[in-house]
Order: structure tokens, then sequence, then C-alpha cells
């Protein structure tokens, strides 16, 4: 890695992230994970604690990630797009919440 923490020679990129999510990370933030993910050449993973490496980019890998809110993943990247990527997906997670608020249901009463 360089000075400013870019990878070269082909070398993925890493990031610890915090699943900041109330609810963890479900279905719901998976989907948009995957669906983000897949917007990029970049090969995504999601490593939990136990070094097990999830595809970012299939949402059937990542229902087998069981992640409560607080848990330390490890989010790695690498190819073209690598930098971009690791930025958006990074941002996704730490966010989520405030995404979801924006978007969520009040199962049909207004509060």
């Amino acid at each position: 890695m360089d000075m400013n923490g870019h990878a070269m020679n082909g070398e993925p990129v890493r990031t610890k992230v915090i699943i900041s999510n109330p609810q963890g990370f479900h279905m719901r933030p998976q989907s948009a994970f995957a669906q983000l993910a897949a917007k990029f050449e970049s090969l995504v993973y999601l490593i939990d604690g136990e070094n097990q490496k999830f595809d970012g980019k299939s949402p059937f890998s990542l229902l087998g990630l069981l992640a409560e809110q607080g848990t330390e993943l490890t989010l790695e990247v690498c190819g073209p797009d690598q930098d971009k990527a690791l930025a958006a997906l990074a941002n996704l997670i730490a966010n989520y919440t405030t995404l979801e608020g924006e978007c969520s249901e009040t199962n049909g009463t207004n509060q």
C-alpha cells in the first residue's frame, strides 16, 4: 500500500466497518449492499470475525453473514474501481440506519 492507504500491484484494499443499523445486517441492508456492489467491476467481500469470507455481490452469500448492530466486519475490495467501491460500500454500511429511516414503513399507520 502507498502512504494514502491505496493498494498497488493489484492488492485488495480493506477497511473495518461497524454495523450501525439497530436491526443488524439483515436481508434489506444485505440486498442494498449487493445491489451497490454489483455496480462495480471489482470483487467485493465481507469478512467476519471468524475470517469467513462472503461474496458482497451475492445476496445469497450474504444471508450466511449474521451481524448484529455493533459487529465489526472487514470490507475487502479488489479491482479496477476498488477505491470508489470501498468508499461507497463503507458509506452504505455506516449510514444504512439513516437511509432506511428515510423509506421505513409505518405498517399502515400515520405516526
